[in-house]
């Protein structure tokens, strides 16, 4: 028996107790006389304690010769500490160390084992399996671990069956680009990996299973980003038999569950916005709602009053920001820097001060009177102290800056807060975007998305104007969730096709196996994803989902720890009828 308790496990409780323990050692401290060593596992840390009064001189210097992670055994009694540690769960006891066996020993680790380490991002993805070892690491992975728990739970009592889909399936035109297997067994043919498992849960569906939901993981070889992997976990799941309100009601309740059960929070009803009202009023459609800063359109109010920059744009648009009149000049500019940044693209910023005097004061006074300033400041109800911000541009752009501009305040003014918690749905997504690049439509969601049974008629001639019956789970300005209700008619989905522009063998080359499953009765459903590591890692109150990751790759999408991806053998490409140029 390698061990009788864990390292976290005793106390004063188990006074006098003979124990076995095992463990890495964290830190030694010999003070000569008496040697203090921290053994550390999952569950916590224990202090042992040897000293030349109770402990064998053989004893003792057996325990000098041990280092740092230094995998060991000890046997020995619970006493009780003199100088107690409140802190610790063990920190009333210590055990008196009658007996030490080396289990294996370890090298000096590239940086520190403890909560504080003195290793960099790169450094400890390399050596991730000691990172794990950190209790940062180690409790977000426990906690991931207790939330696929509840979910898994909650969904199984309300009989969602859970199939596994295939990993090598076929590649699709349509979305992110798809990481791809070459086939030896069938020269020049490639699997793909799943993007997610779509078509695959929609054929359940016709399969007759009513409710089926995964864990899964899926792939996609796009660019990085902190809150991108190129492999990620989904919670997938559809239903049957269903409307967009079913699907609602049904994941809201999980989510409530989810917030409850790990954070202790009760939400009563999430708030549902349309992706219009969203874009016009937050500049995006996963919109933050922890704090205000909502849009004020002012066309009407800003135009034709002799400033040429807001004339000649297709939009003016601002924010007020509360109680931020005290901005000083230099903090304006670095906003105005912010906002000019390429990555923002603002060409420039305006500003009003509503002074606490109740004076205002703005970049652009020779342009505008102070009574023509304070309308302005009425249509935002701002109040003395108020600052107001505004960009002006072609419509679509200069929401999307001014959004970067709302958060990078929210940031600055640390408006949001990790341990709040802010849930919306957002419904009614346009079913179609048109790309200039290619001259064609594009399914906004995807391929499989039914449009709102009142637009139907409109995919002949108006296919803009068309809304998707889609919708998007947000929390704290993330999208963890989406989903739609599916097409389930095949001449629906053949206009669809036609649409985004296959031709009849291209659709049936693609989409034949599941267009031929419709012919045999596919029932009406619906369905919806969560993005699991970003939802973990909101829960967690970090932005970041290589924290929650076992083994990430870093932002070029390498695995350092391993060295991948890596090249293989001239044999392995041969055999695979790969020829490289």
């Amino acid at each position: 028996m390698y061990r009788t308790h864990t390292c976290g496990a005793l106390n004063i409780k188990n006074l006098k107790e003979s124990v076995t323990l095992s463990g890495w050692i964290q830190t030694i401290r010999d003070k000569g006389f008496m040697i203090y060593i921290d053994l550390r596992d999952r569950y916590g840390i224990t202090q042992l304690i040897l000293d030349e009064t109770r402990t064998p001189k053989e004893l003792m210097e057996k325990a000098r010769k041990l280092g740092r992670e230094f995998v060991v055994q000890v046997k020995g009694e619970v006493i009780e500490r003199e100088s107690k540690n409140p802190k610790n769960p063990t920190g009333e006891i210590e055990i008196l160390v009658s007996d030490i066996t080396t289990l294996n020993t370890s090298q000096t680790p590239p940086f520190t084992i403890e909560d504080k380490t003195d290793g960099g991002e790169e450094l400890r993805m390399k050596y991730r399996y000691l990172d794990i070892r950190r209790n940062p690491v180690k409790n977000n992975l426990i906690f991931r671990s207790k939330v696929a728990q509840i979910i898994r739970n909650y969904l199984s009592s309300e009989e969602f069956i859970e199939v596994e889909t295939p990993y090598l399936i076929k590649s699709t035109p349509e979305g992110a680009r798809d990481f791809v297997v070459p086939s030896r067994m069938n020269e020049k043919q490639f699997y793909a990996l799943p993007q997610s498992p779509q078509t695959f849960k929609q054929l359940l569906m016709v399969g007759g299973l009513d409710k089926y939901f995964q864990i899964v993981k899926c792939f996609r070889d796009e660019d990085l980003r902190a809150d991108r992997q190129p492999e990620f976990t989904q919670v997938d799941c559809e239903m049957s038999f269903v409307e967009q309100e079913d699907i609602l009601n049904v994941f809201e309740n999980l989510t409530k569950h989810i917030l409850k059960e790990i954070k202790g929070i009760e939400i009563d009803t999430f708030p549902r916005i349309t992706y219009d009202y969203a874009m016009k009023t937050y500049g995006n459609d996963k919109p933050d709602i922890r704090f205000g800063m909502k849009f004020h359109e002012l066309n009407e109010l800003m135009k034709g009053e002799g400033f040429p920059v807001f004339d000649n744009a297709e939009l003016v648009v601002g924010i007020n920001v509360e109680n931020s009149a005290n901005y000083t000049r230099k903090q304006i500019d670095a906003l105005t820097n912010f906002v000019k940044t390429p990555q923002v693209g603002a060409s420039g910023l305006v500003y009003i001060k509503y002074n606490e005097d109740s004076s205002i004061k703005s970049s652009v006074d020779k342009f505008y009177s102070p009574e023509k300033l304070k309308q302005v400041c009425d249509e935002f109800n701002a109040n003395p102290g108020d600052l107001i911000l505004i960009l002006c541009g072609e419509t679509n752009k200069v929401r999307t800056q001014l959004s970067m501009l709302r958060m990078e305040l929210a940031e600055q003014l640390n408006l949001r807060n990790p341990k709040e918690f802010a849930p919306l749905w957002v419904v009614d997504f346009p079913l179609l975007e048109w790309d200039e690049e290619t001259k064609r439509y594009h399914a906004m969601h995807h391929p499989f998305t039914a449009p709102k049974p009142e637009d139907i008629s409109l995919l002949t001639d108006k296919p803009e104007q068309v809304r998707a019956n889609a919708y998007d789970l947000v929390l704290n300005g993330n999208e963890i969730g989406g989903g739609s209700v599916r097409i389930y008619d095949k001449d629906i989905q053949a206009q669809m096709f036609d649409l985004l522009g296959f031709s009849k063998e291209e659709a049936e080359n693609q989409f034949g196996f599941l267009m031929n499953a419709f012919k045999y009765g596919a029932p009406p459903h619906a369905g919806i994803a969560f993005g699991f590591d970003r939802l973990v890692s909101i829960l967690g109150g970090q932005e970041t989902i290589r924290d929650f990751i076992a083994f990430p790759k870093n932002n070029s999408g390498r695995d350092v720890m391993i060295d991948a991806p890596a090249y293989i053998s001239e044999e392995q490409l041969e055999e695979l009828n790969i020829k490289l140029k």
